[in-house]
Parts: C-alpha cells; sequence; structure tokens
C-alpha cells in the first residue's frame, strides 16, 4: 500500500512539474527552447535521486506494466551508478541547443553533462511533442 501511495505522489509530483514546465512562460518561446529545457530537467532528477520521475520522462505510447515500470527505474539507478563510480557522479546539466520539427513533433536536445570529476560529456536526447508535452524517446 505504502509502495502504491509513493509511486501516486511521485507521479503526481512529475505530472506537476511538467505542467510548470509546459505552462510557465511558454508564450513566445520556441518549441526547440522548450525541448532542451525538458531534457534539461529530466537529467536533472538524475541528479536529485528522482529515478521514479526521470523515468516517468520517457514517452511510452501505450500503458506499462508495473513490473517493466519498475525495471525502467532499476535500469535509471544504474546509469546513475555507473557515472558515480567513472566520474565521481553528475554534477549538473547545461543546455548546449536544441532542434525541433514542429510537423512531425519530435526534436534533439543537446545536453552537457558536467561531472563531479571536471570532466564533460555532450549527448542528444531524442525528444517527442505528445499532447503538448516534450518527453525523451
Amino acid at each position: 500500500m505504502n509502495r502504491m501511495r509513493n509511486t501516486l505522489v511521485c507521479l503526481s509530483l512529475s505530472f506537476v512539474t511538467l505542467c510548470m514546465l509546459s505552462c510557465h512562460k511558454t508564450e513566445g518561446q520556441k518549441p526547440e527552447e522548450l525541448a532542451g529545457r525538458t531534457a534539461k530537467a529530466y537529467y536533472d532528477y538524475l541528479i536529485e535521486g528522482k529515478y521514479e520521475a526521470y523515468t516517468d520522462g520517457f514517452y511510452q505510447p501505450d500503458s506499462i506494466p508495473g513490473s517493466y515500470r519498475e525495471q525502467l527505474i532499476v535500469n535509471a539507478k544504474q546509469y546513475a551508478a555507473q557515472m558515480k563510480e567513472d566520474h565521481g557522479g553528475l554534477a549538473a546539466v547545461k543546455v548546449a541547443g536544441a532542434k525541433a520539427d514542429t510537423a512531425r513533433h519530435t526534436g534533439h536536445a543537446f545536453l552537457v553533462l558536467c561531472f563531479k570529476d571536471s570532466t564533460k560529456e555532450e549527448i542528444v536526447v531524442p525528444m517527442a511533442l505528445v499532447e503538448g508535452n516534450w518527453m525523451m524517446k
């Protein structure tokens, strides 16, 4: 019962965060700026240890079984653990740029992962615009 309540709280917080990202000062902002900021927010969840929120940032066209979602959360934890082992952990995430194809509802966010050992890595995060919200693919 606790687990279900925690999941619901996490989903609620994720939804509120996404609404804030999607609705807060979005007028006049370019779609690529929103895609980049949203991708950064999802990676910030990794820094904060909010693996459920990070996992919920991935677009799933259909509902997924709870056991599969749990495995995705485990994968996020392992990803963070690997970054910690290799580089001391993730210290910050910066948006280097983004592109959006509004006709296809897709985009790419270019993020710079700044690690605690002072190394940096640029990654490309494929994004999808789903019902007005940017999500990772």
